[in-house]
């Protein structure tokens, strides 16, 4: 199974990096689901025709019990993508990570894995502030791998480093660790340049160069990815193309 953190700094184009990744998956024949770890609540909208799923603490709040079936918490989405969000707190009154906390352990009640036998997981994280809840992908082993989001941006590549240096403090855990950097362009000076100096001081690939496109725009504005909306497209091959090596490296895994 692939278990794959996506990290960013908030506004950075990382839910929409990870709904294209998780159509890609789908439209490779894989089962996947998306976990949506954000407070936003909109990570999986895009594969959801622009309406979105009750988040989990939206549900909690709202509701007496905890659900006691998954379908109340979850919706299937474009590929038949499993899209569950975590949410957050009534703003003011509570700790957005503890959210993620929550959620999860509302998911392994639930028995999420062990019903749905997925492929592919993917979690998309708020990459700002990595502290305990925000961590939990990669602190409670439901990650593998780290993708960070980032563009050429000064504090784009700031939120990047502290989420490297995050994983980091984990290695000696058998945790998540960072397999590359998705290059989410903004045409910024020296763009690739400066990002690519931030990835080969940490040591780590560029997995993905994302081009800045109209397309994405003109397809989130009709509630889709680039995928469902045009698979052909120079943005969309760029997203299978990413899919397709981490697919590869799946399987080599598997292997040895």
């Amino acid at each position: 199974m692939i278990k794959l953190a996506i990290y960013g700094k908030g506004g950075i184009g990382k839910s929409t990096c990870t709904a294209n990744l998780a159509a890609a998956f789908a439209m490779r024949g894989k089962k996947v689901i998306q976990i949506g770890c954000d407070p936003k609540a909109d990570s999986t909208i895009n594969l959801l025709g622009g309406t979105p799923v009750t988040p989990v603490m939206d549900y909690l709040r709202d509701h007496d019990e905890e659900p006691d079936r998954l379908e109340q918490i979850s919706q299937r989405g474009f590929g038949d993508i499993l899209c569950i969000e975590t949410g957050g707190p009534t703003p003011g009154l509570g700790c957005a990570g503890r959210g993620i906390i929550t959620t999860f352990s509302l998911l392994n009640e639930l028995r999420l894995f062990e019903r749905c036998q997925p492929d592919v997981v993917l979690y998309d994280v708020l990459g700002d502030v990595v502290c305990g809840g925000f961590a939990a992908p990669i602190r409670e082993g439901y990650a593998e791998k780290v993708l960070i989001v980032t563009s050429g941006e000064k504090m784009a590549l700031y939120a990047a480093n502290n989420i490297h240096n995050a994983v980091k403090n984990f290695e000696d855990r058998s945790y998540a660790k960072v397999r590359g950097i998705i290059l989410n362009r903004r045409n910024v000076t020296d763009e690739e340049q400066k990002v690519r100096a931030f990835a080969e001081s940490a040591g780590l690939d560029i997995a993905a160069d994302i081009p800045r496109s109209d397309d994405i725009t003109k397809y989130e504005d009709m509630g889709k990815t680039v995928i469902e909306g045009d698979p052909e497209c120079e943005t969309a091959k760029r997203f299978f193309a990413l899919a397709d090596l981490l697919i590869s490296e799946e399987a080599e895994n598997e292997k040895s």
